[in-house]
């Protein structure tokens, strides 16, 4: 399962004044690798307005073709050409995100979905979540009846936790 990053934009109403506006204006990021980030990182960049992160881009890649034409640094040269792709595509939604938040979108909720169309329907549902029971338990001291005089405190080894690290 992705999760999608669900950012709002500025001015934009609450979810309980849902309207076909609100629908168009709300951008979905998905968090995780993106394809097309790799193969075409500075493209992809310059798509989403990522302009200094796409002459970084740009440039590392330079870097690292002039590398592999070098004698006997080819494989640096490799290794950086892929690095700045493996990097673009695992941190370029989260820049793109970051970029949106920074010019006033408001973070309006993280969905676990299996793809794009259901992370909608669940964001966009008029359904009210549950929220979740807490399952931790408040006392994780164990108490056990120890009838080993060697031993003292719980069995099988279990430390008592007295709620500190």
């Amino acid at each position: 399962m992705a999760s999608y990053l669900i950012l709002t934009p500025p001015g934009a109403p609450d979810r309980s004044e849902v309207s076909d506006r609100y629908r168009d204006g709300t951008r979905f990021i998905r968090d995780g690798f993106s394809w097309k980030a790799f193969l075409f990182p500075t493209l992809w960049m310059l798509f989403h307005r990522l302009w200094l992160h796409a002459a970084a881009t740009f440039l590392l890649q330079g870097l690292a073709l002039e590398l592999m034409r070098q004698p006997g640094l080819f494989a640096a040269g490799a290794a950086v050409l892929l690095g700045v792709h493996v990097l673009s595509a695992l941190e370029g939604p989260h820049a793109l995100s970051q970029r949106l938040i920074d010019r006033g979108w408001k973070m309006e909720n993280l969905v676990s979905a299996h793809d794009l169309a259901t992370a909608e329907e669940i964001h966009f549902s008029e359904v009210e979540q549950q929220p979740q029971q807490n399952i931790h338990s408040k006392d994780w001291d164990i108490s056990a009846n120890n009838t080993n005089p060697s031993r003292s405190g719980p069995n099988f080894g279990l430390p008592g936790y007295d709620g500190g690290r």
